[in-house]
């Protein structure tokens, strides 16, 4: 089953400094309906205006994900971690038992646009970690999150994958789905179509008891997104 989830049909939160599309509920946005799938809780679709960011605050057991779009984030934590991520990186957050951290916009001039990703852990009160990641420019499936660090990906306390899909136009794969997993896909840039779901930016696509997908690009640009495999 292919359910959509329609950018426009988001939450959307204003905040001056901040712009945040909310795919599930979150904060002040909240939707019965979309309370989050599978051990994915929250994703949000935020902006940044240049030299502000989300002052110091604390999380507890959740595994936090940044995925940066574009411009610079600067990151500094509790456990000691201060560092930038760039667009074409991600970062992961392991919150654990407790940990304080703040996010800024690096730049005094730009925009920072990124991906706030939360999953639910399967281990709680463990230690606060931090850990990033380079993409780079690699097109096809790539690997980003695992439970595993199979591929060089970021190890997460979930049962959970999380690649990145990069198509050039004309483009196309077959994505084989075990029986008893769920994909979650957000379109990040450009156009992607998913077994004849056409997906736009913002846009995104629940599947459920599917054996495989066809994802294509038949845009004329570069198609971006990003795909969860979840239990």
């Amino acid at each position: 089953m292919l359910t959509l989830r329609a950018s426009k049909d988001r939450g959307y939160a204003n905040h001056h400094w901040l712009q945040s599309y909310h795919t599930f509920s979150f904060s002040d946005y909240y939707d019965q309906n979309q309370m989050g799938f599978s051990d994915l809780r929250v994703l949000n679709d935020d902006t940044v205006q240049p030299g502000m960011g989300f002052q110091t605050h604390g999380h507890k057991n959740m595994e936090i994900i940044s995925y940066v779009i574009e411009g610079e984030l600067a990151h500094k934590d509790s456990e000691g971690n201060i560092e930038t991520i760039p667009s074409g990186d991600i970062q992961l957050m392991s919150a654990g038992s407790g940990i304080m951290h703040s996010e800024f916009n690096a730049s005094k001039t730009k925009l920072v646009k990124f991906l706030q990703i939360w999953i639910n852990p399967n281990k709680h009160n463990t230690k606060p970690s931090y850990q990033q990641k380079t993409i780079g420019e690699q097109f096809g499936l790539v690997p980003l999150v695992s439970s595993n660090g199979k591929n060089e990906s970021l190890i997460i306390k979930q049962d959970v994958n999380l690649y990145q899909l990069k198509l050039k136009p004309g483009e196309s794969m077959t994505l084989d789905i075990n029986s008893d997993r769920n994909i979650f896909i957000h379109q990040v840039k450009g156009q992607g179509i998913y077994s004849e779901k056409s997906l736009e930016v913002g846009d995104a696509l629940k599947v459920t008891n599917e054996k495989s997908l066809i994802l294509c690009n038949k845009s004329d640009q570069i198609s971006t997104s990003l795909i969860f495999d979840l239990r």
